[in-house]
């Protein structure tokens, strides 16, 4: 249980993105989580998260962030806005924790948050997601702003072991900084095929190829265009493709470039993913840097094997050889190769995806995840350096 009769349930304000992006999403279901369990829980952010849209529970609410477009400054006043939003949440809601998911700007608007408001102080939890730190952190312009959320924050959490240790070796920080994976809800990603929706996108005798991201460059999706190219010489295949961002219009383009444009179908942010999930062969993220890979957990969790590159915290997710195959980043001959050992062992694919179901409920359990967090919600934290 979330609280016992002694323990009050806690107030919680989670600040993110409310894209489609990994760190929306985690911030999302373990938010949605905490509420199952009887707290109460705020989100703060510029729109309604990707996973809220569809999901109903009495005790969550959602607070806009408004930004103001002024004519003097070059670009809206984003973490202004987002903590003077966030002081008022928790003046008026009496916010016992703030829940950061990234370090800038959201750990930067709530230590702002913090001491801007009267009475008690709610504890700052910074859950570092990877971008924060390997993207924005270690810009020289962002590096002193970003060790400072991190040092301010009362938790500071990553999402994999070697997420902790980019953080502390490239920002120089010297806290305490716990690991809590991310967790995948096994209830609502689930193995069971779907005819009727794998219908929509491949022919019985055609493999159907998942991938699911934001788009980014670091996502490498024109590598995964590449690779249904190479594939599809020897195993008619037909690629899904969720999500959206900068790269979508270039992905397109290479499609139609290498003749493949027919058998890739991009569906934009598609809220059910699990729904198109469990009906895919097989599924790749093959990104040039991932803290984690929260998508190739929920293929995982659906039954799916999965063909990932070797990029940083996905070696923490993925068993090479026993819950899908790993890669050298780029090698789009080797990720071609892999999903061919796939589509041609199915008795193998199937031990696989039986695999990937097993580590999902049992290394990624939710449960665990969510005894995690309430822990460093509620109890002393020293802010000493150590691990």
């Amino acid at each position: 249980m979330g609280h016992l009769a002694n323990d009050p349930p806690l107030s919680i304000a989670v600040l993110l993105h409310g894209g489609a992006g990994g760190s929306g999403v985690v911030a999302t279901e373990t938010g949605l989580r905490f509420a199952r369990e009887g707290h109460d829980v705020h989100f703060v952010a510029n729109r309604v998260p990707f996973r809220l849209m569809d999901r109903s529970e009495p005790n969550v609410w959602f607070h806009q962030v408004e930004t103001l477009a002024y004519p003097l400054f070059d670009a809206p006043l984003t973490t202004l806005a987002e903590a003077s939003k966030l002081a008022e949440v928790i003046e008026t809601h009496r916010i016992d924790v703030i829940h950061a998911h990234y370090a800038i700007p959201h750990a930067t608007a709530a230590i702002l948050a913090r001491g801007m408001v009267e009475g008690p102080k709610p504890r700052v939890v910074t859950t570092l997601h990877g971008t924060d730190v390997t993207l924005v952190g270690m810009d020289r312009a962002y590096l002193r702003a970003t060790r400072h959320a991190i040092n301010e924050s009362d938790v500071v959490t990553a999402v994999s072991h070697f997420l902790r240790q980019e953080t502390i070796d490239e920002l120089g920080v010297k806290r305490r900084i716990e690991v809590v994976p991310n967790a995948v809800d096994i209830t609502r990603f689930h193995p069971g095929r779907q005819p009727e929706i794998r219908a929509r996108y491949a022919s019985d005798d055609e493999f159907l190829l998942l991938h699911v991201s934001n788009f980014r460059p670091l996502k490498r999706v024109c590598d995964v265009v590449r690779t249904l190219a190479n594939i599809n010489t020897t195993h008619p295949t037909q690629l899904v493709m969720i999500g959206d961002g900068p790269e979508q219009p270039k992905a397109a383009s290479l499609a139609a470039e290498l003749g493949v444009r027919d058998r890739v179908h991009f569906l934009g942010a598609f809220p059910k993913v699990e729904d198109i999930m469990r009906t895919a062969d097989a599924f790749m993220l093959v990104s040039e840097h991932e803290a984690f890979g929260l998508a190739a957990l929920e293929a995982m969790a659906s039954g799916v094997p999965v063909v990932a590159s070797q990029a940083g915290g996905l070696r923490e997710v993925v068993e090479d050889g026993e819950t899908g195959f790993l890669r050298e980043t780029r090698d789009v001959a080797g990720y071609a190769n892999a999903l061919r050992t796939l589509f041609d062992e199915p008795e193998r694919r199937q031990r696989m995806a039986v695999a990937a179901r097993r580590r999902a409920e049992t290394v990624f359990s939710e449960d665990d995840v969510f005894a995690s967090y309430l822990r460093l919600y509620r109890e002393p934290y020293p802010l000493a350096q150590g691990s």
